[in-house]
């Protein structure tokens, strides 16, 4: 499942009802086993980490996925629990109504124990080494990023200043006028200029 959500508790509200409920009981008992353990959401997951990525929560359509760090302890577990992909060390869980809480408790606590041996013998597996256990890929899971669109500037048209403006209005209905006279009109007015001239 995609996800903006920057918190698990907003990751869990955008679920629907029964993925809700399971995911949030997982992530509360994770909480409660894993001392000292700190949440995020990260890659579109709830990431839980102790000196480094050690589970990771993801919600499909139909199912939920608990990703572990320590494969051997997962290893241990795989005859316990339905759903175990010891090659990718996850386990997913189909029946949200009956999830084997006992035994995934048991996991997060002997992979807290494996963590914090681990960090003695400072042999903690890197990010992208539990990602590519995982099969999870970086671009894939990325919220998706903000589209930003170029706007072309729309000019304006220019506005003629008041005295300019009415300059052009006048010849244009100067010239509108001398255009409409009609021939007869043109003719009287060259009649009247002749007898002008005659009388003087």
């Amino acid at each position: 499942m995609t996800t903006t959500a920057t918190t698990v508790g907003a990751y869990l509200r955008d679920l629907p009802p029964d993925r809700r409920v399971a995911m949030a009981r997982v992530c509360s008992m994770i909480r409660r086993s894993a001392r000292g353990v700190r949440e995020s959401m990260r890659y579109g997951l709830a990431f839980y980490e102790l000196d480094g990525p050690l589970f990771a929560l993801e919600s499909g359509r139909r199912h939920m996925s608990l990703y572990v760090a320590e494969h051997d302890v997962v290893v241990r577990h795989k005859e316990a629990l339905a759903g175990v992909n010891a090659s990718r060390s996850f386990i997913r869980f189909s029946d949200f109504n009956r999830l084997p809480l006992d035994v995934v408790e048991k996991i997060v606590r002997e992979s807290v124990v494996a963590r914090r041996a681990r960090a003695v013998s400072g042999t903690i597996p890197t990010q992208a080494e539990l990602l590519k256990l995982w099969a999870i890929k970086e671009h894939a899971v990325q919220a998706p990023q903000a589209v930003t669109r170029t706007v072309a500037a729309v000019t304006k048209p220019a506005v003629a200043k008041p005295a300019v403006a009415r300059a052009a209005a006048a010849k244009r209905g100067s010239s509108t006028t001398a255009s409409l006279r009609s021939p007869a009109s043109a003719k009287a007015s060259a009649r009247s200029a002749e007898r002008r001239s005659a009388r003087s």
